[in-house]
């Protein structure tokens, strides 16, 4: 009888994803789906060969160092692996596999959502509306701006990034970014490159945070790069919360200088969110669903399987990260 590999599964997932560890492998499955601490973790892991989890579940150093030896694969249910300390897992020799591609069109949609809603004061509309608070209609009550003909920056031009330039080329706008190299030609499609991020900054309309979280990009958006940006700017944020200055973005949609932001990601999220952007009708927000459609969820999680089972057969999982 073929002893299955034993996973610890900390969070609950579809039901295809499900089944497909019920039936493959010996889980330990988080029944209830509460955020499971790093103790818990832990203490979990006595016997486990791989852990399944999930942005809520940040592996720091001490952590990779305290789980038992028989962990050998770390799976993330995300893009990002800012929630775990890359470094320390290869010094340990795990393995850790997360889900670059598998989130690309998902995301690319919620951020075309965010410009349409951050643009068009979504926000303002809906709060209205759902307070019974409409009261008559009048030809200056919630007037926005398309994004019809504008021009977009996409600061960080991955995957993600050029996803949603195509999306954005449907409501004909101009194509710029930044990046850390240039496209190829048949990869940029006719985007302009923009070696300094002034430059970026001075022509975006509509400005996209697509890059990953890193040192270099930690606090991108602050008062000096705003301060580039044309007035009446548009910001949408569908990378990490990190890559924003809160006090620096809540100054200027109070003063107007950016005139709206579309926000799927924050700093301290989901529990410890600046409270002000609560207070700001400008500010159209959604809590991080960057990749929550069904087909997202489940190609990640198929992705990350498949990534195992070519591990456990001594081949190469091409979604190895670590």
């Amino acid at each position: 009888m073929t002893i299955k590999p034993r996973i610890l599964v900390t969070r609950r997932h579809l039901f295809e994803i499900e089944k497909r560890l019920l039936d493959e492998y010996d889980v330990v499955l988080n029944e209830d789906d509460h955020i499971m601490t790093s103790d818990e973790i832990i203490s979990a892991s006595d016997g486990i060969q791989a852990i399944f989890l999930c942005v809520t579940e940040p592996l720091s150093k001490e952590v990779i160092n305290a789980l038992p030896k028989s962990v050998t694969v770390i799976l993330t249910l995300s893009a990002g692996v800012d929630h775990i300390d890359l470094k320390s897992a290869r010094e340990r020799g795990l393995a850790v596999l997360a889900t670059p591609g598998a989130v690309t069109s998902a995301t690319a949609e919620v951020g075309v959502l965010l410009m349409l809603g951050a643009a068009r004061r979504a926000q303002e509309s809906i709060s209205c509306l759902r307070s019974g608070n409409w009261g008559l209609w009048t030809a200056t009550q919630f007037v926005g701006v398309e994004i019809t003909g504008k021009q977009l920056g996409i600061y960080g031009m991955g995957r993600i990034g050029q996803k949603l330039a195509k999306r954005a080329r449907g409501f004909d706008m101009d194509i710029y970014y930044h990046n850390r190299n240039r496209l190829s030609p048949d990869l940029e499609e006719k985007a302009v490159y923009l070696r300094n991020i002034e430059d970026l900054l001075g022509v975006s309309n509509f400005l996209a945070l697509c890059a990953p979280s890193t040192p270099h990009t930690h606090k991108f958006l602050n008062s000096d790069t705003i301060r580039c940006l044309p007035d009446g700017a548009v910001i949408i944020n569908i990378a990490r919360g990190n890559l924003v200055d809160d006090d620096a973005l809540i100054t200027a949609l109070k003063s107007g200088k950016i005139a709206a932001a579309g926000l799927d990601v924050f700093n301290g999220e989901p529990t410890n969110i600046d409270q002000r952007y609560f207070e700001l009708p400008n500010v159209f927000m959604l809590p991080h669903i960057g990749s929550a459609s069904r087909e997202a969820r489940i190609a990640m999680g198929m992705m990350l399987l498949d990534g195992y089972e070519a591990i456990r057969n001594g081949g190469v999982a091409q979604n190895r990260v670590a």
